[in-house]
């Protein structure tokens, strides 16, 4: 990977984790990674052009039949490509079939642009993700052997110790802080062969007193409440929190960020 290498546009495929929840912006929209990546990458490069293909919810069927060909087309420098782990967390999963979708993404898409960035995406603890970790290992193995075949490039998140601690993880114990989505561009800037500005992004967090058993019971409810049964409910309905969203940034333009262009 050469060092500090020119992109002059990057595309964005994936799901809500590209799109950048839960990192809230103050107008109500999300931020996320892969802004904050193209922000960095624009700063660097005139004219710099995004796009960011990525809806909330999307099994790896619906980003290979929705978004995949659009990003093809756009031969941009460099696509990122997250997909799949929305399908291990279904109650039947078919890892033959996700395995599949995967390398047809990632078949179609290695050819139209220099390079391909592909993820472990980051994992943390607690007892209804654990029931699912042999999927998304599966999953992982599959990523790392498909970049190896189409000279992908794997950014591995799912083995930093960092981004494993709670405190980096909202409410819904699904999606990102803020803090976690600055971690993750910074992971994939230097994938790419940037100079690092923060060489300790996968150091783990200061400790601090955990929260008594009390806060953590009443987090455990409330959590339960608004997050966990509504999205079992969804999962059992076949039902998606993306359904009828448009993609985030669907056409491949000139990067601006929250306050306007950034080169």
């Amino acid at each position: 990977m050469q060092t500090n290498p020119t992109y002059s546009s990057l595309v964005a495929v994936g799901d809500s984790f590209t799109e950048g929840m839960s990192d809230l912006l103050p107008d109500g929209s999300y931020r996320g990674w892969a802004d904050l990546l193209a922000g960095r990458m624009a700063a660097r490069t005139p004219g710099f052009r995004y796009a960011n293909l990525a809806v909330r919810g999307k099994l790896i069927r619906q980003i290979v039949d929705e978004q995949v060909d659009v990003a093809a087309a756009m031969n941009a420098d460099v696509i990122t490509l997250v997909g799949g782990l929305n399908d291990t967390l279904r109650p039947k999963c078919d890892m033959g079939r996700v395995r599949g979708l995967l390398e047809e993404a990632v078949e179609k898409l290695a050819p139209s642009c220099r390079q391909l960035v592909l993820m472990r995406s980051p994992g943390r603890q607690g007892p209804v993700l654990e029931r699912f970790r042999p999927r998304m290992e599966e999953l992982f193995a599959c990523v790392d052997e498909l970049a190896e075949r189409h000279g992908a490039i794997v950014v591995d998140l799912y083995g930093a110790p960092s981004l494993s601690d709670p405190r980096l993880w909202d409410v819904d114990r699904l999606h990102l802080t803020a803090e976690g989505h600055r971690r993750v561009a910074e992971a994939v800037w230097q994938t790419l062969g940037y100079d690092g500005e923060d060489t300790e992004w996968r150091t783990p967090m200061p400790a601090t007193v955990p929260p008594g058993w009390v806060t953590r019971r009443v987090a455990d409810a409330r959590f339960a409440r608004q997050h966990l049964l509504p999205w079992i409910g969804r999962r059992l309905t076949g039902r998606s929190s993306g359904d009828g969203m448009p993609a985030k940034r669907p056409d491949l333009l000139p990067y601006e960020g929250p306050t306007g262009p950034a080169a």
